[in-house]
C-alpha cells in the first residue's frame, strides 16, 4: 500500500510488488486497463483469445489499440463486439456502442451517450474509460459538463473507488484545485498504488506545487515497478519538468534524450523550448524536415494543440521562416481557434526567434484566457505564459514579467526555472539560436 509522508504518497516495497493474485483473467485485464498498466495489451489479447464471443473484451481491446488499426478492421471488430455484447445485456451493448463512437473520434456523440449511460448504470468504471471525450470535444460547455459528471459519479461510487477517485483527482488538477487534486491522488494511490491516472494527476498537482526532486523521485519509483506502463514516456516528461523546476538541467536533458522517442516531437519540443527560454542548452533536437513532413501530411493540422507542438519544435530550431509560413496558414484557416489563438502564438514564436521580443509581447499580451483554446492541459499551455514572460524581460519590462509569474514564484516550492525566466541576459543569448 501507499504510505503517507507529509502531504505526498510514497510507494513502499509492498506496493511495487505487482502481485497479480488469482483473479479471473477478465478481472485482471480490466484492472490493468484501468491502471494504464504495461500488462494491459497482453492481458486483453489473452482475454479475447480465451473468450472470443465476449463483446466487451473485444471492444476494450479495440479501445486500447484502435489507433493502430485500419479503419475497416476497427469497424469490423466493433460490429462483432456489439453483436456479442447485445447477447450479454443492455449495459454491455451500451458500453460497446460508446467505444465505437469514441474510437471513431465522435467525441460529442460519445459524451452525449455517456450521460445517458451513467443515468442507467451509475459509476460504471468501464464507461469511465471514455470520459476523455468531454475534453476532446473542444467545447467549454462539454468540458464543464464532463467535470460535473465526474464529480457526481465519484460521489456515487464512494471514496473507496480508486478509479473514480483517480478521475476526480485528474479533473481537480485541470481545474487548478491543486491541493484537492493532490489529496485525492494520494487517496487513490493508497487504495491502489498502480493507478496510472492517479500517478498522472499527482504529477500535475506537484508541477503546480513545484515539488522538484520529490516529484521526479516519486515518478521514478512508480515507473520502476512497471517501466512499460502506458504513460511511461509522458511521466518521464513530467519528471523532466520537475528537474527544470529545481534547476537540474542535465537531468531534464537526460530524460528528454533517454525517455522520449523520436516520435515524441511535442514533449521533446516542450522540454527544449523551456530550456532555451531559461537560457540553457537543449537536449537532442528534432529534425526540422521531420516537422515539416508532419505539418504537410494529411491531418498534419487537424488538431490545434498538435499544430502548436509542431510550432514549438520549429521554434527550438529557430526556423523563423517556417514559423511565419505556419502563422499565415493558421491566420487563413476557417477554424476560429486557429485564426484567433494559434496564429498569434505561432507568429510570436517567429518574432522571438528573429530577436524581436517586443513584437512577441504585443501578440501574446492580448490573448489572456483565450490561450485555453489552443488545447492541451494547464501544464502544457503554461509554456505560452513562459514565452510571454521571457519576451517581456528581453523587451526590458521586468516588472510586468515578474507580475505575470508572481503566483508561481510565491506558491511553488522549487522555482529556479521561473527565476531564470525573469533573469535579464545579453541579446546574443536569444532563444532558438
Amino acid at each position: 500500500m501507499c504510505e503517507r509522508v507529509g502531504e505526498r504518497p510514497v510507494i513502499g516495497a509492498a506496493a511495487v510488488s505487482g502481485e497479480a493474485g488469482t483473479a479471473p483473467l477478465g478481472e485482471r485485464a480490466v484492472e490493468a486497463l484501468l491502471s494504464l498498466s504495461g500488462r494491459t495489451l497482453p492481458l486483453l489479447r489473452q482475454w479475447v483469445g480465451s473468450e472470443p464471443d465476449h463483446g466487451v473484451a473485444r471492444a476494450l481491446l479495440a479501445l486500447a489499440t484502435g489507433d493502430h488499426w485500419d479503419e475497416a478492421v476497427l469497424k469490423e471488430q466493433l460490429v462483432i463486439a456489439h453483436r456479442d455484447a447485445r447477447a450479454a445485456g443492455e449495459r454491455e451493448a451500451s458500453l460497446v456502442y460508446g467505444v465505437f463512437l469514441h474510437t471513431h473520434r465522435q467525441y460529442r456523440l460519445t459524451a452525449d451517450h455517456l450521460v445517458g449511460h451513467f443515468a442507467r448504470w451509475p459509476a460504471d468504471e468501464l464507461a469511465g474509460l471514455l470520459l476523455g471525450a468531454f475534453s476532446s470535444c473542444g467545447d467549454d460547455a462539454y468540458r464543464a459538463h464532463g467535470d460535473a459528471l465526474v464529480e457526481e459519479q465519484a460521489a456515487l461510487a464512494g471514496p473507496d473507488s480508486w478509479p473514480w477517485t483517480s478521475w476526480l483527482a485528474a479533473a481537480r488538477a485541470e481545474q487548478g484545485r491543486v491541493r484537492e487534486a493532490h489529496g485525492l491522488a494520494g487517496r487513490a494511490l493508497a487504495l491502489h498504488p498502480r493507478s496510472g491516472v492517479a500517478a498522472h494527476a499527482l504529477a500535475h498537482a506537484e508541477h503546480e506545487l513545484g515539488a522538484g526532486p520529490d516529484g521526479s523521485g516519486f515518478l521514478d519509483e512508480w515507473l520502476r515497478a512497471d517501466p512499460h506502463a502506458v504513460q511511461s514516456r509522458h511521466l518521464n516528461w513530467h519528471a523532466a519538468l520537475q528537474s527544470l523546476a529545481c534547476g537540474d538541467f542535465p537531468d531534464a536533458r537526460r530524460r528528454a534524450d533517454a525517455a522520449l522517442a523520436r516520435t515524441d516531437v511535442g514533449m521533446r519540443a516542450a522540454t527544449n523550448w523551456r530550456l532555451l527560454l531559461a537560457g540553457q542548452s537543449p537536449a537532442g533536437r528534432s529534425d526540422p524536415d521531420q516537422v515539416r513532413e508532419l505539418l504537410a501530411a494529411p491531418g498534419g493540422m487537424a488538431e490545434v494543440f498538435h499544430t502548436f507542438n509542431l510550432a514549438l519544435a520549429l521554434a527550438v530550431e529557430a526556423a523563423t521562416d517556417d514559423l511565419y509560413v505556419l502563422a499565415r496558414r493558421a491566420a487563413a484557416d476557417e477554424r476560429a481557434d486557429y485564426r484567433e489563438v494559434l496564429a498569434p502564438v505561432v507568429r510570436a514564436l517567429a518574432e522571438i526567434t528573429a530577436g524581436r521580443p517586443r513584437a512577441a509581447v504585443e501578440l501574446l499580451s492580448g490573448l489572456g484566457e483565450e490561450v485555453e483554446r489552443i488545447g492541451g492541459v494547464r501544464v502544457e499551455r503554461e509554456i505560452v505564459q513562459d514565452t510571454l514572460a521571457r519576451a517581456l524581460v528581453d523587451a526590458g519590462d521586468h516588472t510586468r514579467a515578474a507580475g505575470l509569474l508572481h503566483h508561481r514564484t510565491t506558491t511553488r516550492r522549487h522555482h529556479t526555472y521561473e527565476d531564470l525566466l525573469l533573469a535579464a541576459r545579453a541579446p546574443a543569448a536569444t532563444v532558438g539560436v
